[in-house]
């Protein structure tokens, strides 16, 4: 289920270059404060998914909920 789940982040994520040491910039709008950068496309889509995967693991070890724009963020 998680998988899926950052799946569906995956496909929400937005990029842009930004003026800076690691110019890729990645964010999923519905989560919120998450983001993450990298000198290439692909070294930000993998920090981006790590963030993702970090990010689940606190809201779900905190007791928050997981926002729904994933048919299975309701099993989580």
């Amino acid at each position: 289920m998680l998988i899926r789940y950052i799946h569906a982040a995956f496909e929400r994520a937005q990029y842009k270059i930004i003026d800076d040491e690691e110019p890729y910039y990645g964010e999923v709008p519905e989560l919120e404060g998450l983001w993450a950068t990298g000198k290439t496309l692909e070294e930000c889509r993998r920090n981006l998914e790590e963030v993702i995967d970090e990010w689940i693991v606190i809201r779900l070890r905190n007791g928050l909920h997981l926002p729904g724009f994933c048919k299975f963020s309701n099993y989580i």
